[in-house]
């Protein structure tokens, strides 16, 4: 039996700079160019790194500051953060700077926890970019020293290093190593009763797709679409209302057939 391992990813950042675009694009495989802000949305994911199955959370926040108080939850229970900005906005990088802040004065144990800073529409850098690549790094070799971070540019639009992203903050927490390419890595999608009875419990707290899609796509190498079948059981829990009208049933064919006895010519 294997070794079970949980991990919950945050992510954090400003209004507008594409948290759930990211997430979206890294899971689903989908991308929208209108806008819908968040409140929170937590998704479920279940993988197999070697012979320990990882169960990952990743938590989606709000890019304002109306919900102080679930912003202190969710810095207090993350294992690791991708804070995003946007390269083409100056201010999304200082909501990222105040972002590293707050996590710094509620974790005593922020230098040990993995943190991906993500440059977001680098599509569009050519022509609007604000922040440059340097000047986050500068930033993160000079001022967070001695801390588990590395800096990335992505593109949820153009899909470019969005899986990435992710394959990094599973490095940095020391479930993948670094440097391996992805068909190597040993990571895979795997469905397993924690996904698919989490998924009812849910159903009214948690974003359903993530979970509903783990019922059809049985195993994955992360990132790629789902190929292969896993090597779990397919057993499958009867339900108690299935049980309950089997035995409605079985009782009343015994029923049926004591009445047949008395009823002899």
């Amino acid at each position: 039996m294997s070794d079970l391992e949980r991990i919950r990813l945050v992510i954090l950042g400003g209004a507008g700079v594409g948290k759930s675009s990211i997430l979206k694009r890294f899971l689903f495989k989908t991308y929208t160019d209108k806008y819908r802000s968040t409140v929170e949305d937590l998704y479920n994911r279940e993988y197999e790194v070697g012979g320990v199955t990882l169960k990952v959370d990743i938590l989606d926040t709000s890019g304002d500051m109306q919900f102080p108080a679930m912003r202190r939850l969710s810095i207090a229970t993350a294992n690791a953060f991708l804070l995003v900005y946007a390269t083409t906005s100056s201010p999304s990088f200082l909501c990222v700077k105040q972002c590293f802040e707050e996590i710094r004065e509620q974790r005593a144990d922020f230098q040990d926890i993995p943190i991906v800073i993500a440059g977001n529409k680098s599509d569009l850098s050519l022509s609007h970019r604000e922040v440059r690549l340097d000047d986050v790094t500068d930033w993160v070799n000079c001022e967070l020293p001695k801390i588990r971070t590395k800096v990335l540019e992505c593109s949820a639009k153009d899909d470019y290093n969005t899986t990435e992203l992710f394959k990094t903050l599973l490095s940095l927490s020391r479930y993948l190593p670094l440097g391996k390419n992805e068909g190597t890595s040993g990571l895979k999608r795997r469905s397993s009763a924690y996904v698919s009875a989490s998924s009812s419990r849910n159903k009214n707290r948690t974003a359903s797709p993530s979970i509903s899609n783990d019922k059809k796509n049985n195993q994955s190498t992360i990132g790629e679409a789902d190929t292969g079948v896993s090597g779990e059981s397919n057993f499958k829990p009867r339900s108690r209302s299935l049980i309950r009208r089997a035995s409605r049933k079985t009782k009343q064919q015994i029923n049926n057939a004591a009445g047949d006895d008395c009823n002899v010519q």
